[in-house]
């Protein structure tokens, strides 16, 4: 996969002005919470047109407002998981993750369904209700959903941020191992050191709504001068842990 983002936009007295390129795998886009990140998922996604701005995954162009291109968000084929995983209440856990779904035939889609619930490990859940799940099980229902479209990249905003410690870092390595099972390139935004350790390839690093480094995790890490669990390389405190 390659990605390139370029996008500038101005929402209130924010400014984000921010350019990366991202390279196959995971990556992250990290920094303190207001620095810009979510804006530029919801940029990429085509949930907020930027005044200037240019998106290409894997050559095809998502937006490129000098040249008037501006996709719908559901014509990008970019799979979404939020912190707060919006499943709807009066479906049960098959219905959710075959909701975007509705142009397959229903042998497929239910095989699809299938497929999906056995990839995070919820086999069992298909007649499940949200409001009888736990938040990870929540979590991962909504998983299956973004992925179940078959998305060219997966957008991952903070999405486990409201878990507690112990969920959170077993989702983590679930999330990194499904990563390797299908190959599916991912963009996580975080402000968690430990989340970038444990998930990411490649940082793009943002602060006060511009980018101001990027590399191979691995080499930013070591060139912050400290690479040991719960330190925070680039000065910032640790999110607090629940």
């Amino acid at each position: 996969m390659s990605l390139e983002v370029r996008v500038r936009t101005r929402v209130g007295d924010f400014h984000l002005d921010a350019a990366f390129q991202a390279p196959e795998g995971i990556t992250a886009l990290f920094g303190p919470s207001g620095a810009g990140k979510s804006l530029t998922l919801r940029c990429i996604a085509g949930l907020t047109l930027p005044t200037h701005g240019r998106v290409v995954v894997n050559g095809s162009v998502l937006l490129d407002r000098a040249a008037r291109i501006d996709l719908p968000a559901r014509e990008r084929r970019l799979g979404y998981l939020f912190q707060h995983h919006a499943l709807f209440p009066h479906l049960d856990v098959a219905g959710n993750v075959a909701f975007g779904l509705h142009g397959m035939p229903r042998p497929q889609r239910i095989e699809r369904v299938r497929e999906l619930l056995a990839l995070v490990g919820l086999e069992d859940f298909e007649g499940r209700r949200p409001g009888g799940l736990s938040g990870g099980e929540q979590q991962r229902v909504a998983l299956a959903r973004a992925l179940a479209p078959e998305p060219r990249l997966l957008l991952l905003d903070e999405p486990f941020s409201a878990l507690d410690m112990e969920i959170r870092l077993r989702l983590l390595d679930e999330l990194k191992a499904l990563h390797r099972r299908t190959g599916v390139p991912m963009l996580l935004v975080t402000h968690d050191v430990e989340e970038v350790r444990r998930l990411a390839h490649w940082v793009v690093r943002y602060r006060k709504g511009s980018v101001v480094e990027e590399g191979p995790t691995a080499t930013l890490l070591k060139a912050s001068g400290n690479n040991r669990p719960g330190f925070s390389p680039w000065g910032w405190p640790e999110a607090p842990r629940t």
